[in-house]
């Protein structure tokens, strides 16, 4: 529940301190006037000056800008040269810090019942005055420094400027008005406050006739009565109250009103929010009391001491959901931050938390203690403390994950009036809100042409509420911390304050209380009105710890507290889930006394259709956490308690997220049904909290960095997460889940997809109905009635096709302000801005002139994806939900706040997730035509393929996947023709010869870019004929087709596989005459292979073998002819061995000189005469078991063992590739013969051959562990081959090696192993006879 967020130590003591709005910075000050700028959240020092002194590096880069922009030195000393003397203030000017002092003006002045009506905190927000700049302003004695944290630029005024009286205190004044240029009042020593135009950098008015001493504090403040106020606290401990209205002509302004507010001088002035009431001023003083004042009669109306002996230097509003009854926030000099309860009454003041146990221990000395010596608040993330101490900067986090009070109760159907119940004050009271009649009339109407979008720089007006606070009569018994929830059926409320703990069950018809009793934890069911609570025993009160009393007391006041804390641990442990319905009756029963049979102590209870139950893991606990309490720490209660113990305690509660890493997610947490109460699946890691759809389609488990979201029908199925930390809470609508974390408000569209399990449901379902009409109709009719039954009914169904789920994050507000167009150049000079800004409208009408335009018919489009983000309410918010056409919310002062959903881009979104495609599609026609493919995109993603094709807008890559998943083939096709450019070819005419096709040498550009077109898209088109095919329409699959031969003609334009696939399909369609021809054009494109597939399916075994001749693939030829019989075969085997002769005599050799080329001699083989040199035998090739082309073949036995070198001449050589192992056909002989003689290579080496020995064509021989696979020549495909492969390459490598190496050459394969790189000798199933 408190946690350290971030610290960065120091060497001094921080004395100033301020925190930026929106972003993550933070700026201080310390002793020794050194102002440094930080990003607390990514821990990293963005800018540090010396501001007391002279900053050398800012002087350094002044005298650079001005040489670069070609100034003459100036003769006076810059001001940059200057010491600044003592730091008094700083703080950051931006837009996002000028429009929330406004809204907290405002809102703090609304809440008044006598507020005007024009007084509200939705406004217009103010036109961008610093155009992107981010001001780092710091005031000190000597002079104002405005640093520009974009460019690193500044300007110094000196106090010259402004009257030459030191600088005490600084406060922005701005207005909503246009136009109002952005002024800053500083507070003097002199007592006079003096405006100074950060425009003209030129002083523009003086506040005077105020005080009599020095000015201390600034702020502004807004009356219930719309006027705008300045507040000055002085030295001389006067409150004054200035006009900020202030107009151009007036120079002196004199004050409205004086009263003496301390004694001794009026160190700080706070503006405090009141809920239903007007604002209160707090201010501390020197005297060491803390006064609040009405804003109407400016009475005093209560003064208090809060730390006494101690004055206060820092004072803040503070309205926190975990702590209802704090209201302020102070901090004296000690290590504690200070809470006032009920500053108007009780006042009691207690302490918040001790920061000494936040801080490292290795940081504070043993002697040295800490001390706190400036602190504040963040103004839009209340949970967000910053301290300046003695050791360092230290941001406290104060349960972040608390929500207000509130529960929103189910809107009656037709009714625009919403409510929702919340407890203040110790009773239940009922707000309800609608949106104003006058504010947006069309909203939720689809066809409204109102609702278009705007400009991209343009903020949508702020919705206009109307809201109305009833009381009930309805005591509630505590006022701590309480959590409301309402039933499924809206019929019961739920209160628990688990700080007691106590539970009461409201029954909303007449408030009546129908169920009570100790828990601390209460979770709803769902789907009816159920719910489980934690049962838990009182545990006993802490004892009151004396201030100042005798060490006895203390230990013995220790000693009871230790003791409580365990009998707390002891009754936290013994604690049970109990589950209970609620009767229509209003009677509650119990259904189940104790829910899991774990040991272990439950610390979490999470409602929904199943119930979640975390239980506490045995884990190795810190030593702080060690000495806190183990439990949920009790708050004391009003009166009741110790000054002395901190409301807020470190500890480990279970929901804390402060857990390194090693010991994240553990497993903790178990889903139970509500219907049998056992446990549905594993253990999770223990969620944050879950959100679940009221239809039990989706649920969304929260964690610390991420949502987990899944689908639960069919089944339970894993979705996805979404990157979305730190949310405090969700809600569904739809498939839409609307997430709230402390700066922003997301909304997540979810699509569950189609998986294969969700059609396997419903094939199922079909079945179910199918036997159910069955039985029905036997029932009625007798067993006769199953004949009708029984008849095909699910013949002309479309296919179902698969999803992948979808998972899409807009987010619909932040606290910044829309970015505007950085500047290029920052603090330019007054003519420059002047120009500037009356240039300004000129370009945004042109701008609009063009964006209008654009949409055509002169109605302005939106000309964004999404609207520009809105303003999230301050603080923690509860969501309501979606209602009118607006997202409610309701934040920590009971105030319901609505977004608009009426962007197009959003709208459309919202409407086909909650499922009206149609209207969908007519809100997305309003966007900007070059945003249609992301709703394309999103709606498709949907399910809404078909719908999506409405859209005017979306490219015709999308269009076609979009007509492919909604079957509108026909479409898809004329895209297709479109994107490749083809809407010619493929005709049976079309004006072009086929050598024109194929030599392209006419050089006609359309047809070169339409085969270009087809190529490109070659796979979208055979999908394109499968999906045609499977749906049955013929017609558009031979168009595609058609284009795709056409395309398939031309060499090197489509690959193999999709040559393939196209002639499968062409002979699917029964094109034969096409796919005659593209065998025909690709034999003349010489790709044989694709052309014999062709061939093959065509069953043409001539045009097979033409195919395999032509392009030069004679061995695939030989073997298919001798497979089937072919009468060509002896010529083929012919022309095959005069190819592999030609290869052989034209091999090229190496060049050598002479001497290598006299030992090459020496090992070749000695020839007995030069005519047995001439006769070198020519190669002969035969298919298995054909005989030789000669007359007689004389074929030699191999001789078996290895042989040596040393062979004598007349005797056959086998050369093996390497080991033979029996039954594995392969032996290649040679020797020198005799010119009468032949050598013979053949397979297998028997001496007899038998059908055993020699396997049939067609079957290759599997190589053992032993033997090397044999390798494929390039030329040949084992796909269109009939029997296996012969290698032409290395047959003709082998043969040369033999007939020019001869004896020498060759060695045993034992001795010397086959190099891997070699080609392989082992070719099956054929033998070689070298003739």
């Amino acid at each position: 529940m408190l946690r350290l967020k971030a610290f960065r130590p120091t060497n001094d003591k921080i004395v100033k301190i301020q925190l930026h709005p929106t972003h993550p910075w933070l700026v201080t000050a310390d002793a020794s006037d050194h102002v440094s700028v930080w990003n607390w959240e990514h821990r990293q020092v963005i800018y540090e000056l010396k501001a007391g002194g002279v900053d050398q590096r800012r002087l350094v880069g002044a005298k650079l800008e001005k040489l670069a922009e070609g100034e003459l030195e100036h003769k006076g000393k810059p001001t940059e040269a200057m010491r600044g003397g003592s730091v008094k203030q700083v703080n950051f000017y931006d837009d996002d810090v000028r429009f929330w002092q406004l809204w907290r003006n405002r809102a703090a002045a609304a809440e008044a019942p006598t507020a005007v009506s024009n007084v509200t905190s939705g406004f217009a927000s103010p036109p961008p005055s610093t155009k992107g700049r981010h001001f780092l302003v710091i005031c000190c004695v000597n002079k104002a420094i405005f640093l520009d944290l974009v460019t690193m630029r500044g300007r110094d005024i000196p106090k010259q400027e402004l009257d030459n009286k030191s600088l005490v205190c600084m406060e922005f004044l701005s207005r909503s008005a246009v136009g109002d240029v952005p002024l800053v009042a500083f507070g003097s020593s002199d007592g006079v406050i003096r405006v100074l135009s950060m425009i003209s950098w030129k002083l523009v008015r003086r506040y005077t006739g105020g005080h009599k001493g020095s000015i201390s504090c600034l702020m502004t403040f807004m009356a219930s009565s719309g006027e705008a106020l300045l507040v000055s606290g002085g030295s001389d401990g006067l409150l004054i109250l200035w006009s900020a209205d202030h107009g151009q002509d007036s120079r002196e302004l004199v004050p409205k009103l004086s009263l003496k507010a301390h004694d001794g001088g009026v160190v700080a002035v706070e503006l405090s929010r009141v809920m239903g009431g007007s604002p209160q001023l707090i201010t501390i003083g020197a005297d060491k009391t803390l006064a609040i004042w009405d804003t109407v009669s400016f009475k005093e109306l209560r003064r208090i001491k809060p730390v006494p002996k101690l004055a206060c230097h820092s004072v803040a509003s503070w309205c926190h959901p975990r702590a209802p009854n704090l209201d302020i926030l102070t901090c004296v000099k000690d290590s504690h931050i200070w809470a006032i309860e009920h500053p108007t009454y009780s006042a009691l003041t207690r302490p918040l938390c001790e920061l000494s146990s936040l801080v490292p221990p290795q940081v504070l000395a043993h002697h040295k203690k800490l001390r706190v010596y400036c602190m504040v608040a963040h103004s839009l993330q209340p949970h967000l403390v910053a301290t300046g101490t003695n050791v360092g900067v230290i941001i406290s986090e104060f349960d972040p994950r608390s929500l207000p009070a509130v529960a929103p109760l189910p809107t009656p159907s037709g009714s625009r009036d919403h409510s929702a119940v919340y407890i203040v004050e110790r009773e239940l009271k009922l707000v309800n809100f609608q949106l104003s009649s006058a504010a947006n009339p069309s909203l939720g109407n689809n066809g409204s042409l109102s609702e278009t979008g705007r400009l991209k720089g343009d903020l949508p007006d702020a919705l206009q509420i109307k809201q109305i606070k009833k009381h009930i009569s309805t005591p509630v018994p505590h006022d701590s911390y309480s959590i409301l929830s309402v039933s499924s059926s809206g019929k019961y409320l739920a209160v628990v304050w688990p700080d007691i703990p106590y539970f009461s069950v409201y029954k909303v018809s007449d408030w009546s209380i129908v169920d009570s009793g100790s828990a601390r934890l209460l979770a709803w069911d769902t789907c009816r009105d159920r719910f489980a609570i934690l049962e838990s025993a009182l545990t006993p009160r802490l004892p009151i710890i004396p201030k100042g009393g005798s060490s006895r007391k203390a230990k013995e006041a220790a000693a009871a507290a230790a003791a409580a804390q365990a009998a707390a641990a002891s009754a936290a442990s013994s604690a049970t889930v109990q589950a209970r319905i609620l009767l229509d009756d209003g009677t509650s029963n119990i259904l189940m006394r104790s829910i899991g049979g774990s040991s272990e102590p439950v610390i979490g209870l999470h409602g929904g259709a199943l119930l979640g139950v975390a239980y506490r893991t045995s884990r190795r606990i810190s030593p702080i956490a060690a000495t806190a309490i183990s439990t949920i720490q009790s708050m004391p209660l009003s009166g009741f308690g110790s000054s002395g113990l901190s409301s807020f305690t470190t500890f480990d509660d279970g929901f804390s997220s402060q857990k390194s890493p090693a010991e994240a997610a553990p497993q903790n947490f178990q889903l139970y049904s509500w219907e049998t109460f056992q446990p549905v699946g594993g253990l999770l890691p223990q969620p944050e909290w879950t959100a679940w759809d009221q239809t039990v389609e989706y649920c969304a488990f929260a964690y610390q960095h991420y949502i987990v979201i899944s689908s639960l029908r069919p089944q339970y199925r894993y979705l996805g997460d979404v990157a979305i930390p730190y949310a405090t809470g969700a809600v569904w609508h739809r498939r839409q889940l609307f997430v709230v974390t402390p700066t922003t408000i997301e909304c997540v569209f979810v699509d569950a997809g189609v998986a294969a399990i969700d059609v396997e449901t419903m094939k199922m379902k079909e079945e179910m109905k199918l036997k159910e009409a069955q039985s029905r109709a036997v029932a009625e009719h007798g067993e006769l009635a199953l004949i009708a039954v029984e008849s095909s009914q699910t013949a002309a169904q479309d296919r179902i096709k698969l999803r992948p789920p979808m998972l899409q994050v807009v987010r619909l507000a932040s606290f910044q302000h829309a970015p505007s167009v950085p500047p290029f150049l920052t603090m330019p000079k007054q003519t420059k801005v002047e120009g500037d800004d009356s240039m300004m409208p000129k370009d945004m009408e042109e701008r609009k002139v063009n964006e209008i335009a654009v949409g055509g018919g002169g109605v302005a489009v939106a000309v964004t994806r999404f609207p520009t983000e809105q303003k999230r309410p301050i603080g923690p918010l509860v969501v309501v939900g979606v209602k009118d056409g607006v997202l409610w919310l309701i934040d920590r002062y009971m105030c319901a706040h609505a977004l608009s959903l009426s962007h197009p881009g959003i709208r459309c979104r919202c409407l086909a997730a909650y499922g009206d495609s149609v209207s969908a599609v007519k809100w997305a026609s309003r966007l900007g035509r070059e945003h249609h493919d992301d709703l394309a995109q999103f709606m498709l993603g949907m399910g809404y393929a078909t719908e999506a094709l409405h859209l005017p807008g979306i490219s015709k890559r999308l269009e076609f996947d979009l007509a492919m998943q909604s079957n509108d083939l026909k479409r898809a096709l004329q895209c297709l023709i479109t994107m490749s450019n083809s809407r010619d070819i493929g005709q049976d005419h079309p004006g072009l010869d086929l050598n024109d096709i194929l030599t392209l040498t006419t050089k006609k550009e359309n047809i070169v870019e339409a085969v270009q077109g087809i190529v490109k898209f070659a796979k979208e088109f055979l999908d394109l004929i499968d999906a045609a095919d499977a749906t049955g329409q013929a017609n558009i699959a031979r168009e595609a087709l058609k284009r795709l031969a056409a395309a398939g003609s031309v060499k090197g334009a489509l690959q193999g596989h999709e040559l393939r696939g196209l002639a499968l399909r062409l002979a699917n369609h029964g094109e034969l005459t096409r796919l005659s021809g593209l065998v025909t054009n690709l034999i003349s494109l010489g790709l044989g292979r694709e052309a014999a597939f062709s061939a093959a399916i065509l069953g043409d075994n001539a045009l097979m073998e033409k195919a395999w001749q032509d392009t030069g693939m004679l061995a695939e030829a030989v073997l298919h002819a001798h497979a089937h019989g072919r009468p060509s075969l002896k010529n083929l085997v012919e022309a095959w061995n005069k190819m592999l002769q030609k290869e052989v005599d034209h091999t090229p050799t190496a060049k050598t000189d002479a001497a290598a080329a006299f030992l090459a001699s020496l090992e070749e083989p000695k020839l007995t005469s030069l005519a047995e040199a001439g006769k070198k035998p020519p190669i002969e090739i035969l298919p298995p078991g054909m005989p030789s082309l000669g007359s007689i073949t004389i074929q030699k036995k191999p001789v078996p063992g290895s042989l040596n070198s040393q062979q004598q001449p007349g005797k056959p050589l086998a050369v093996e590739g390497s080991q033979q192992q029996p039954g594995k056909p392969l032996a290649i002989e040679g020797s020198q013969q005799q010119p009468s003689e032949q050598l013979a290579v053949e397979a297998p080496p028997t001496t007899t051959p038998t059908e055993e020995s020699t396997p049939p064509p067609g079957e290759g021989s599997e190589p053992t562990s032993g033997d090397k696979a044999p390798i494929q020549s390039s030329e040949s495909n084992s796909d269109l081959a009939a029997s296996a492969s012969v290698e032409r390459a290395p047959a003709a490598s082998i043969t040369d090696e033999a007939a020019s190496e001869g004896p020498s050459q060759v060695t045993d394969p034992q001795e010397k192993p086959q190099d891997p790189g070699t080609p392989e000798t082992n070719v099956p199933e054929a033998s070689f006879a070298l003739v």
